[in-house]
């Protein structure tokens, strides 16, 4: 029975090693153990831009961009985008599956008690300048978020991950919404209330 593993020889030492092979996958760091001398780091990888290097396993998100291949839990991104919303994807990514009607509204009406934003993020844009791209200011918007809410979600704690990560991403989702809009209104940035039809139209 073939064995899955992976046999290398170093032609600088002669030494032959053996690493396991996962799913098409070794791990970098087995290759480490291959040194010339004792003490030296050992070998590693250089993959540019990450053209063939996995970092996750994702039970989310499968991607083949040279055979344009994107799916959600197993869905084509192409079936999404012609038959669900933004809120029934929202909620296969988290849940990992689409759903019912009655998951849905139930869903639509948490986001909807969630958009609204901390009183003391109304001087949080006045502290970019007025021509700065939307984009960064969203991505530091969102960061900011953490700052109110602490006690959300410890990533340490496996028990509250389970318990809170959906939570945390339906407020997250909520006030995405927010912050577009808020920021749209702030600068001048027209189409992003199309964000939030998107979000909450049937």
């Amino acid at each position: 029975m073939a064995k899955e593993t992976l046999t290398i020889t170093d032609n600088r030492t002669g030494k032959t090693y053996e690493v396991p092979v996962t799913e098409d996958t070794i791990k970098a760091l087995d290759l480490k153990q291959i040194h010339v001398e004792d003490g030296d780091f050992g070998l590693m990888t250089y993959d540019p831009a990450f053209m063939n290097t996995a970092s996750c396993r994702s039970a989310i998100t499968y991607i083949d961009g040279d055979k344009g291949i994107l799916r959600y839990r197993g869905y084509p991104i192409e079936q999404l985008a012609e038959s669900s919303n933004f809120l029934e994807t929202s909620y296969l990514l988290i849940y990992g599956e689409l759903p019912t009607a009655d998951q849905l509204a139930a869903f639509d009406d948490a986001v909807r008690k969630h958009t609204l934003l901390h009183e003391e993020f109304k001087g949080f844009f006045s502290g970019f300048p007025r021509d700065a791209h939307p984009m960064p200011v969203l991505s530091s918007a969102v960061s900011a978020l953490s700052t109110f809410y602490q006690d959300s979600l410890d990533p340490f704690d496996a028990e509250h991950v389970e318990q809170f990560c959906p939570w945390s991403a339906c407020r997250m989702n909520s006030m995405s919404s927010t912050l577009a809009m808020t920021g749209s209104t702030s600068y001048g940035c027209a189409g992003t209330p199309n964000v939030i039809r998107r979000k909450f139209s049937t």
